[in-house]
């Protein structure tokens, strides 16, 4: 499927956080449509480390490299020493994937200096390597604000949102100072698909009630579940709006999305089908106080300035996904 008039063939491209589960699909995708361009994946790795929330410290992982024939180098965005090593290549397309992205993660300054501090490097590396930046921003910049989610009217509510609000902010500034840099900022929203099993307790409630399913046991949800919902966008659709951020027409910040909201219980329906189940569904109290009650990003100014056209919707994507599922079921996360 050609999303993009981009040519990839002969050139050098920087994945930061290339480990991980948007990170290894775009370097798949270049590798796959672009045999002769040149990847250097620069991720972390997981060391098993934790936050004191339980969750992993990095999620980027070899098996989701499994088949890559490209450059790996193992570093911390946070170490001037690790940076150094991505000097000696000369790039034409940076792709910054490699942050914090726990939203239950409240150690602010690990977040920001992880997330903010370290994307000025990667800023000043596209200015002098003249080429263009796409980055991870994130719909958690929007808080709890009411659908549909617009850029421009954000209300961050955790460590996480504000520092990908705030990187936005930078690049704003950065765009204004160095026009003929395209710099965009992409926020994704709920991203599901083959690649996020390593996330473990952050991946997706896709994979994540497939396998509740798959165990023969009652899919378990919120309750008002039905009334719950979010903007789920499938991995091929992300990768699309990455491959297009590399051209786009304005640089800037876009929503990456459906555009259309689903509830969660959808995804036990759909799953359900697939798997030809029909356990009935637990129900148990929401303990998370300011829960986003619906999500649903405004796609406007991405079609608009990066000809950004989603392809899967949940249904489709969930079928797509499916053969993955079940591959991944009692799959070890080590």
């Amino acid at each position: 499927m050609k999303i993009s008039d981009t040519n990839f063939n002969k050139k050098t491209i920087l994945i930061t956080g290339g480990a991980g589960f948007i990170g290894s699909n775009i370097a798949f995708y270049i590798q796959k449509h672009f045999p002769y361009s040149r990847i250097i994946i620069f991720d972390l790795f997981r060391s098993g480390e934790k936050f004191s929330n339980g969750n992993l410290k990095s999620f980027g992982h070899y098996k989701n490299l499994i088949g890559f024939d490209g450059e790996v180098i193992c570093g911390n965005i946070n170490n001037r020493n690790d940076l150094i090593q991505l000097e000696k290549y000369k790039y034409d397309f940076i792709f910054h994937q490699a942050a914090i992205s726990d939203t239950r993660v409240y150690d602010q300054e690990a977040i920001m200096k992880t997330n903010i501090n370290s994307f000025y490097f990667f800023l000043d590396l596209a200015k002098r390597h003249d080429c263009p930046l796409v980055y991870a921003s994130s719909a958690a910049t929007y808080g709890s604000l009411e659908a549909p989610q617009k850029v421009g009217c954000e209300d961050p509510e955790n460590p996480y949102g504000y520092s990908k609000y705030a990187m936005d902010k930078i690049a704003k500034v950065f765009a204004k100072n160095n026009p003929d840099i395209p710099i965009v900022g992409l926020r994704f929203f709920n991203v599901y698909g083959p690649g996020e099993y390593f996330k473990n307790k952050t991946s997706s409630m896709v994979i994540q009630l497939g396998h509740q399913i798959l165990s023969k046991q009652s899919p378990r949800l919120f309750e008002n579940s039905d009334q719950i919902k979010r903007d789920f966008v499938y991995i091929d659709d992300v990768i699309q709006a990455n491959i297009l951020a590399c051209n786009p027409r304005r640089s800037g910040v876009y929503n990456v999305g459906l555009g259309v909201s689903r509830s969660f219980k959808s995804i036990v329906d759909i799953l359900q089908n697939e798997l030809k189940t029909n356990y009935d569904i637990e129900y148990f109290k929401n303990p998370y106080t300011g829960y986003q009650m619906n999500t649903c990003a405004d796609i406007s100014e991405t079609i608009d300035f990066l000809n950004y056209s989603p392809n899967f919707s949940l249904e489709r994507g969930i079928s797509n996904y499916i053969s993955e599922i079940k591959k991944l079921y009692n799959f070890p996360f080590d």
